[in-house]
């Protein structure tokens, strides 16, 4: 018979988990650096990106020149680090709309049920029937090309996946007894749903909207490669891999780069989701 079971008053201490890995300290370090890329774009980056200079166009990378020049001798490094703000905000703007709307939609037809839940759900199987790139595109041919037009339609197409976890979130607290004291207690449906389901479902939601991050620059970056999004001369990184694609037999540098930067924002707001969802799971 061991210790702990002949006494049971005795504990095995438990093993503290350490608060970050290996793997969250460099997606928070480039999660700094885009930070600066978008505050400080001057410091970051050391030439106008819209600029063309004397060094020769197409140029490799060099000490002058770190990521080499485009087919213009505008240096690659200053388009990359000036493109950060279009893609992040961009994307910002698809999550927050994604976020308020779907939330919004999810939490009513939860709470409301029948009726109201019936003709959310038809909105949501609407939205998820459309392919989500084929949907964007319909609604920036109706806006009209840009930036901001791009986030829009990227927004209102990553409705429905935030209005289902939403939903399925609150159907999980709706029923639950402090809900149900509070309701009998007199509390009325805007303080129901703003003081007690809202705050007891919000994280599931909030950690996906990290994980939408990733998506959301994946669709920007698509839609400005398509010529939907950014348009020239303005950098961003799917327009600058659009515009380096002419050139990727002799010069992939004009790609690789810019995909780099995708690659490992994605994979940087991936990690964040994870790290969200440990802390407020």
């Amino acid at each position: 018979m061991t210790a702990t079971t002949a006494n049971p008053d005795i504990r095995v201490p438990r093993r503290r988990e350490l608060p970050l890995n290996v793997w969250d300290v460099p997606a928070l370090a480039f999660l700094v650096l885009i930070t600066a890329m978008i505050l400080i774009p001057g410091v970051v980056a050391p030439y106008d990106p819209l600029a063309e200079n004397l060094a020769p166009p197409l140029s490799g990378p060099s000490v002058a020149h770190p990521f080499g020049t485009d087919h213009l001798g505008r240096d690659l490094l200053s388009r990359v680090v000036a493109g950060t703000a279009a893609t992040i905000s961009g994307s910002f703007i698809a999550v927050l709309i994604g976020l308020v709307a779907g939330t919004a939609l999810g939490l009513l037809a939860a709470y409301f049920g029948r009726a109201v839940d019936s003709v959310a759900g038809r909105i949501v199987d609407v939205l998820l029937s459309i392919p989500t790139l084929l949907l964007s595109i319909t609604i920036i041919v109706a806006l009209g090309f840009g930036t901001v037009n791009a986030a829009v339609a990227v927004g209102v197409s990553s409705v429905a996946v935030f209005a289902r976890l939403a939903r399925s979130e609150v159907l999980a607290v709706r029923h639950l007894p402090f809900v149900e004291a509070a309701e009998h207690m007199g509390a009325g449906h805007l303080r129901l749903l703003l003081r007690h389901i809202l705050p007891n479902s919000y994280s599931a939601v909030l950690s996906l909207a990290a994980l939408q991050f990733g998506t959301a620059i994946l669709a920007i970056a698509s839609l400005s490669f398509l010529g939907y999004g950014a348009q020239p001369p303005q950098p961003e990184w799917g327009l600058l891999i659009s515009e380096g694609r002419n050139y990727i037999n002799s010069h992939p540098t004009l790609v690789l780069f810019p995909s780099l930067a995708i690659v490992l924002a994605v994979m940087t707001f991936s990690r964040l989701a994870h790290l969200i969802r440990k802390k407020v799971g």
